[in-house]
């Protein structure tokens, strides 16, 4: 470490001195620096592009897919039936009554302060299991029975003039959960029988089919399509599955706002704008690789499709002069209605394109994106090796000019110390000399 000796004989300040010296001595490195920070905002910016480049792949992958605007919905023409559909449902229609409905069974014993004995059994699906309580205390064979894991539980009731009952009730639902408490000493009686519910297909029909569910809902009841009952009744309730033009229409309206995200986050970074005299370009702003996926996403949506092509403006999407695409629900929803296959087809054909498109720029493998990503961050890594070097050769030269600028005023020191010196000498050789001579 170089000592601080600033104007000890030249009166200079050394330090600022030095300090304006390793400015310029830095300048390399500044630019360095300017040159790193620049790359990582386009880093940053392309990541988040890459990112929703990613999520539209994904998107228009799962539109594409074989069967994937084969979107139904399951209604009821009663308020009592709940149909409801799964991507599963495929079109059609049933008819059927409700017969009953499902029901727990409860059972409830008779008014006692206490139970007869200390045990009691209880079956249920051919099972029997011995339960004995700690005491006739209800509280005990209430706690002793919900601990059996019987597939019942109990409970303690008041009943008045401090008499209770106690309340057993099934774990399972339906006909599966039917028991029986025994060997308890005392009377137990259902309140409510165990019971499936029942519903009953083609009632018109010499034979109709009966079918029954331990809950209210007869799952898969048509293919994909569960309903759930809420009252018994003869009248005859139709549930019906049509396809869903409201979420086809959804999920083609969808991609299109997903392709115009990306399409706003570039055009967001590529604006060019102007400040007094000063003019700046977004970071995207004639960048190749940005402009390329932009135009490789945009031409996959706006291409013809079908046989014989088509533009996808027939369908409600078409391209606008702002370069980015529009929806138009009305006019796809008339298309749909006329030609529901054909659109269909359509819509996956364009989700088909907008997913490669999507994929091959940023594929976390070998994308567009993903590559010039990595590229950039190669880059980064590089300059803050050499920022790194920079920062070691600095020291040293600081270090070299502090002990120059040290040797110099030590130097300048010492000859000013010897002129004093000659000065004094020859001060006393005139004044020698002005002697003699008198």
């Amino acid at each position: 470490m170089g000592i601080s000796l600033d104007g000890l004989a030249s009166g200079l300040d050394t330090t600022a001195l030095i300090s304006s010296l390793m400015q310029v001595e830095a300048i390399p490195q500044t630019q360095l620096k300017n040159k790193s920070a620049d790359i990582q905002s386009m880093v940053s910016a392309l990541q988040g592009l890459n990112s929703k480049v990613a999520a539209l792949a994904t998107q228009a992958s799962a539109a594409a897919k074989p069967g994937a605007l084969n979107l139904n919905t399951a209604t009821s023409s009663s308020d009592k039936v709940t149909a409801t559909g799964t991507a599963a449902a495929a079109a059609g229609s049933i008819d059927f009554t409700v017969t009953r409905l499902a029901q727990t069974q409860v059972s409830v014993s008779d008014a006692l302060t206490a139970w007869p004995q200390t045990t009691l059994t209880i079956t249920q699906g051919g099972k029997a299991v011995d339960i004995t309580a700690a005491s006739t205390s209800l509280d005990d064979v209430v706690t002793a029975v919900n601990a059996a894991g019987a597939g019942v539980t109990a409970a303690k009731v008041a009943v008045g003039g401090g008499q209770y009952r106690l309340q057993f009730t099934s774990t399972t639902p339906g006909q599966t959960g039917a028991f029986t408490v025994t060997n308890s000493g005392a009377a137990v009686s259902d309140a409510k029988a165990a019971q499936d519910a029942e519903i009953q297909l083609w009632s018109g029909l010499a034979t109709p089919q009966s079918i029954t569910s331990a809950t209210n809902t007869f799952t898969d009841l048509l293919p994909g399509v569960s309903v759930t009952v809420k009252e018994a009744s003869a009248t005859p309730v139709t549930v019906t599955v049509a396809r869903d033009d409201a979420q086809i229409g959804k999920l083609a309206s969808d991609l299109v706002s997903g392709l115009n995200g990306v399409l706003a986050f570039v055009s967001a970074r590529s604006a060019v704008s102007t400040s007094g005299t000063t003019t700046s370009a977004g970071i995207f702003t004639g960048d190749s690789t940005v402009r390329d996926v932009s135009q490789n996403l945009l031409s996959a949506a706006s291409m013809p499709v079908g046989i014989p092509p088509r533009s996808p403006s027939e369908i409600g999407i078409s391209i606008t002069k702002a370069g980015t695409m529009e929806f138009d629900q009305d006019k796809f929803a008339a298309a749909l209605a006329a030609d529901p296959a054909g659109v269909q087809a359509k819509v996956q054909e364009l989700a088909g394109r907008l997913a490669a498109a999507a994929t091959t720029a940023s594929d976390k493998y070998d994308g567009t994106l993903t590559t010039r990503i990595s590229g950039q961050q190669s880059t980064v890594r590089d300059l803050a090796d050499q920022i790194s070097d920079w920062d070691t050769r600095l020291e040293d030269r600081k270090q070299t000019l502090q002990r120059t600028y040290s040797a110099l005023e030590v130097a300048l020191s010492g000859m000013k110390a010897q002129s004093s010196w000659l000065s004094s000498q020859l001060a006393g050789l005139s004044t020698s000399s002005g002697s003699s001579s008198s």
